[in-house]
């Protein structure tokens, strides 16, 4: 493996250093490649856990008390009750700019008809005369939505996370997102107009890990204000905290991913178009200066045209030091593969949260990956399209957690629940099994719960 930097003439301080990393010639292993593709370089998880588990303790043992301190201290807001109003619910969407309300209900409209599809069908399958087992999916009773509100405004994400809630049958849901100053202590109004597009009446001003702590263990009521009910589940994105503060909590609360920063890999070959391909690694690097860019190509001359167009939109776009940083990171660079072959086993041991195919026969190439989040094909199915309109979902696996994990779906809100119902002749006809078996595992009462229902009643 060798890698490189490209530290031309405009190698300032705020030159875009995207670096490469050439696997030419080299055949490595699944876990080779896994070490060669660019990663982010972690926050310690040690730091952050002692931080969070801090705040959760504080929110569990002070609740609303805890959380008008945190908010003072990280948000600069003075809030005694982080609920928000009605009123300002019914407010921020009557304020909101048409074009957007459009925008919004479109994307609503198209990610419900994907979602309200992705439900499982409820099974019975007889096993013989009297011997019914079924699995029947059943949402879970209670929600919390995390929708972060730090360097963006992420709107779209009340989306996302709402819908497929509500297709699955939710009944309960409470939407948590940061107090803003310059909104006097409320959520971004845009998010809280989402909330009340989509219907979510519980919205509260909390951001950060003490969020997740309040979905976790609830607040209880105090002064008059109503308690802030346990959730069963906690869903959405956020910093490394929200993260840490997920993973401390799962087991007493389900989770759906400790979701990471973004990031995008694109598989490209001679035939791609270089401004597209920075147009796109660019759209995702302006989220976050840890944010990942990846291009993953066969044609060295596209990946300089690539590099050459980064350095000339980076300078243009309104978050242009966000984009440098995150172009000229570890988490980000060409990889130089010798064919698509390669480049297609790069992908897979990558395993992106977003992955864009913009190759000859993209259908075909985009069919041969098995680890990624979403799979964007060709030249008119950018990721800026699934993070808005395409009816797909955004909430997406990170950092190489695509190999097992899914994006957010109807399913994350489910639960199979299997229920057994054997007659007394079904169950005769396999009574002498479990016997069996409950003896060469030396389990004897096991046995003995099965015997005693054939026994004569004395």
């Amino acid at each position: 493996m060798t890698i490189s930097t490209d530290n031309s003439s405009t190698a300032h301080l705020s030159a875009v250093n995207f670096r490469t990393v050439d696997l030419r010639g080299q055949r490595l292993t699944l876990a080779g490649l896994r070490a060669a593709v660019p990663r982010a370089r972690h926050q310690s998880r040690a730091d952050a856990e002692v931080k969070v588990m801090a705040i959760i303790n504080d929110v569990r043992n002070r609740g609303y008390a805890a959380l008008s301190d945190l908010a003072r201290g990280f948000d600069g807001v003075e809030l005694q009750y982080p609920r928000v109003p009605a009123g300002a619910l019914k407010s921020a969407l009557k304020n909101l700019d048409p074009a957007v309300r459009a925008a919004l209900e479109e994307s609503i409209r198209r990610v419900r008809r994907f979602a309200d599809s992705q439900r499982p069908a409820n099974i019975d399958v007889d096993l013989g005369d009297g011997a019914l087992v079924s699995q029947n999916w059943v949402p879970v009773a209670r929600v919390g939505l995390y929708v972060p509100g730090g360097l963006a405004p992420l709107a779209s994400s009340v989306v996302m996370n709402v819908v497929p809630a509500l297709a699955a049958g939710v009944e309960s849901i409470a939407l948590a997102s940061p107090p803003q100053k310059d909104f006097n202590g409320l959520p971004h109004p845009t998010i809280l107009a989402a909330a009340e597009l989509l219907g979510i009446d519980e919205v509260y001003a909390i951001g950060g890990a003490q969020a997740i702590a309040a979905f976790a263990y609830g607040i209880p009521g105090a002064e008059g204000e109503p308690a802030l009910e346990p959730v069963d589940l906690v869903t959405g994105p956020g910093n490394i905290f929200v993260a840490t503060a997920k993973r401390l909590v799962k087991g007493v609360v389900g989770i759906d991913s400790e979701a990471g920063t973004t990031e995008i890999a694109i598989l490209a070959d001679a035939t791609a178009r270089p401004d597209l391909v920075a147009a796109d690694l660019i759209s995702q690097a302006e989220h976050d200066p840890k944010a990942a860019s990846v291009l993953v190509t066969d044609s060295e001359p596209l990946a300089a045209a690539v590099r050459a167009e980064l350095e000339l939109r980076a300078a243009s776009t309104k978050h242009s030091q966000r984009v440098r940083e995150a172009l000229s990171g570890p988490q980000s660079g060409t990889v130089l593969v010798d064919d698509l072959e390669q480049g297609i086993a790069a992908c897979n041991a990558y395993a992106a949260e977003h992955l864009e195919v913009m190759t000859a026969d993209a259908p075909a190439v985009a069919a041969r990956i098995r680890s990624a989040g979403a799979i964007f094909v060709g030249d008119y199915s950018p990721v800026s399209l699934g993070d808005y309109c395409a009816g797909s979902n955004h909430v997406l696996p990170t950092s190489g957690t695509a190999a097992f994990a899914s994006g957010l779906n109807v399913t994350t809100f489910l639960r199979a629940i299997q229920v057994i119902n054997y007659s007394k002749a079904a169950f005769e006809q396999v009574s002498g099994h479990i016997v069996s078996l409950a003896g060469a595992e030396d389990l004897p009462a096991h046995g003995d719960a099965v015997t005693v229902r054939f026994e004569k009643v004395k």
